[in-house]
């Protein structure tokens, strides 16, 4: 379901298509009577920034009602002079409006009309409140005061010298991405993407479209190849031409690592360029030899099958291999620790006593400089980890412990009882330049323990082992039984099957833990066997299945699972401590329809909130960060709370984990409401409940290691919503495919060289 809209279009934002006016207009292909019209823009009913559509309330002279004008403008702002050709029409429903083909707009030039402008929310430091004192003070001679003449910007009350600096930028910035979007947008380039491309090349953005536009989807997020190859065409490139071809092939490799693959078969990577460029298979070969004999791709064998690798991920996956190794080798930093005297230290310091397997474990950490922990929920990881760690910090052992997300972070530091970081911080991500810590500048830890290893794909495991000293020690602990990681590559999954490193397979389930239903029921579903949960409605549990027979009625019951039910038997807060997990985005048990529904019931958008990218944002919200930001120090995963709202400077403070963030509502793009998301965005993560949709309508989604990684992510609730016939499905169906990777070889030592 698509986001919320505005009502005031509630018809229209769905595209031309959808508007009866623009249909009957069009009908049999004819083109709109050509007529004109001009005036001031009073309103934005509605602008979409993707597709450009906008429907504005205009005064147009000699009219005394305000015009409804139908259109694609790259950007619209309240006060701007509008100038349109196009035609009149009646609709049944909306009234007389004018439908128009082309719509050019220019700066307002009344003081009524500038004032409105400025009091948009175009100009960063400009509300509506400053925009009546400058009119007042500068007249129409505003704009030029803001270029030639900034400092006289402080001759308005309340304007100091940081507001200035702020207009003036504001209002550059804005000119320049202006220009960019009307080339853009001549070459099929939607407004939020022209953004984009200006924050990366700058006043360089035309230049390097023009150059080369297959490299916008390399470089711009959210920016396709299709998009790119869109733009390629509109600026007259052939559909054989060379370039096209070449930037194909790395494309149908770029997707299938979104796949997971490192690389693919020959035959598979030909045939999907082909398929996607609607190109003869012999010029995707010339293109393949072109891409090798350029070095940015490379020639790999996986068993018997010839493959084509990306270079960086190909040099990745060796190197992982290599780091394990030399690591692996030698002596641990520590001096000789005596398990027999340390282990039982430690068990009494945490008055606990482990069990054999435990002790074993716990010993062979002591002797080995690298050691592999793997098991299920339940079966004593944890407590492993921590009397590890307290053996060896007793001795002056310094650790670095670290994760791939900041939950997952923070469960490790609480349940160490040590500090740990996600693995970017730990490795000091610099914005554009990659990390700190590498080989050469090497984190200063004797010991590097990193938790949830199934999430890390295999660059930023790479990055990773650099950093790590050789002398130091690694502990890797998690559960290969998860999701494997989103990114290319399946790292952890690859070094157990190798096993060629020291491994601890975890495999008995505690007594405590086997009181829990949700350990008991992860085990089983690993197991290939459907869960159990009392059906007789006694006493509390801690897991639930509530039928539902359609998508329509779970997503219901789901929504008074989270706001009703929950809060009122388990005293749990419905948007802190409930987190909805779906196989999907799409559909009615999607994580975007869930969203807008729970949104709607627990933090409706209130006078504040403002619309960005389909979405509303308002103090209060949930979100969550879709894509790694190393300026803000941010990553993909991360779930904060909106804690204020500042349309007059355009920005909002989110509060990640303690820490506030300031975003520009221009960067609204990389949040989503996070009240439901999707299961793999929720790896490495825990939660006091969770509600699943467990529907037929996402089968192709329901695999056994996605509902077990979704039941585990549970604390003290879970809770399934759905179809019985949809949760066996899941429960027998293994993950499909398989990845192309290469690292077991590396590891065995079966890849040559």
């Amino acid at each position: 379901m698509a986001a919320r809209r505005n009502p005031a279009a509630a018809n229209a934002p769905r595209g031309r298509d959808s508007l009866p006016c623009y249909r009957h207009c069009r009908k049999g292909g004819a083109s709109l009577a050509a007529q004109s019209l001009a005036g001031l823009v009073e309103r934005v009913t509605y602008h979409q920034p993707d597709s450009g559509f906008c429907v504005l309330q205009v005064k147009v002279p000699g009219q005394r009602d305000l015009v409804t004008v139908v259109g694609h403008a790259s950007a619209v702002t309240p006060g701007e002079y509008v100038d349109g050709t196009g035609a009149w029409v009646t609709d049944r429903q909306y009234g007389r409006q004018f439908r128009a083909e082309t719509l050019r707009l220019s700066a307002p030039t009344t003081p009524a009309g500038i004032e409105k402008y400025l009091g948009s929310g175009l100009v960063k430091g400009v509300g509506p409140v400053y925009a009546h004192r400058l009119v007042a003070q500068f007249g129409p001679q505003v704009f030029e005061i803001i270029e030639s003449a900034p400092a006289r910007l402080q001759e308005v009350a309340g304007i100091g010298p940081a507001r200035a600096r702020r207009i003036l930028q504001s209002w550059r910035d804005h000119k320049a991405v202006r220009a960019i979007m009307v080339f853009l947008h001549s070459h099929g380039v939607s407004t939020s993407q022209a953004v984009r491309i200006f924050k990366a090349y700058g006043d360089a953005a035309i230049a390097r479209v023009q150059e080369n536009p297959y490299q916008l989807a390399r470089d711009i997020r959210g920016m396709g190849f299709k998009s790119a190859d869109k733009i390629a065409a509109h600026l007259g490139m052939a559909p054989t031409d060379p370039v096209r071809v070449q930037a194909g092939v790395s494309f149908a490799l770029l997707e299938a690592t979104g796949q997971g693959h490192c690389g693919l078969p020959v035959e598979d990577l030909i045939r999907d360029t082909a398929r996607l460029l609607d190109v003869p298979a012999d010029l995707v070969q010339t293109a393949i030899a072109r891409e090798l004999a350029s070095g940015s791709v490379v020639a790999q064998t996986i068993g018997d099958r010839a493959c084509i690798f990306l270079a960086g991920l190909a040099r990745a996956e060796q190197a992982v291999a290599a780091r394990l190794h030399a690591l692996a080798a030698g002596t641990p930093p520590w001096t000789a620790l005596s398990p027999k005297d340390v282990i039982p230290a430690a068990e009494a310091q945490l008055t606990l006593t482990l069990a054999p397997s435990q002790r074993a474990a716990a010993a062979d950490a002591l002797t080995h400089k690298v050691l592999v922990i793997t098991g299920g929920p339940g079966v004593g990881k944890t407590t492993l980890v921590r009397t590890i760690l307290t053996i060896l910090t007793a001795h002056g052992v310094r650790a670095a412990l670290c994760a791939p997300t900041g939950r997952a972070a923070k469960r490790l530091a609480d349940t160490s009882g040590q500090p740990a970081q996600t693995i970017h911080r730990l490795l000091g991500a610099q914005p554009g330049r990659g990390f700190q810590h590498d080989e050469h500048h090497p984190l200063a830890a004797d010991l590097v323990v990193v938790d949830e290893c199934s999430m890390i794909d295999v660059t930023l495991m790479h990055h990773l082992l650099q950093a790590i000293p050789p002398a130091a020690a690694v502990l890797l602990v998690g559960d290969a039984d998860q999701l494997p990681s989103v990114g290319p590559g399946q790292v952890f999954r690859d070094i157990l099957t190798a096993d060629t490193l020291p491994i601890v397979r975890l495999t008995e389930v505690f007594r405590q833990a086997a009181h829990s239903r949700i350990v008991v029921n992860a085990h089983r579903i690993n197991h290939g066997q459907l869960p159990t949960w009392d059906r007789s409605g006694g006493p509390l549990q801690d897991f639930y299945f509530i039928e539902a027979p359609d998508p329509a009625d779970a997503a219901r019951k789901i929504v008074r699972v989270v706001t009703e039910r929950i809060p009122q038997r388990f005293g749990l807060d419905p948007v802190r401590d409930v987190q909805v997990l779906c196989p999907m985005n799409r559909g009615d048990v999607g994580a975007r329809h869930l969203n807008e529904r729970l949104q709607q019931v627990l933090n409706p958008p209130g006078p504040t909130a403002v619309e960005r990218f389909g979405w509303h944002f308002g103090p209060g919200d949930k979100v969550m960060q879709t894509v790694n930001d190393y300026d803000k120090d941010v990553f993909n995963g991360d779930i904060g709370h909106i804690t204020a709202v500042r349309p007059d400077d355009q920005e909002l403070t989110i509060q990640f984990d303690g820490r506030d963030v300031l975003y520009d509502f221009a960067d609204l793009d990389a949040l989503v409401p996070a009240y439901a998301t999707t299961i793999h965005k929720a790896q490495g993560s825990e939660y006091p409940a969770v509600v699943i949709p467990v529907t037929t309508q996402h089968a192709m989604m329901l695999q056994r290691p996605l509902l077990y990684t979704a039941v585990t992510r549970g604390q003290r609730l879970v809770v399934l919503v759905g179809q019985t016939k949809a949760l066996a499905m899941a429960v027998r169906t293994q993950a499909a495919g398989r990845r192309w990777s290469k690292l077991a070889e590396w590891l065995t030592g079966a890849a040559p060289g």
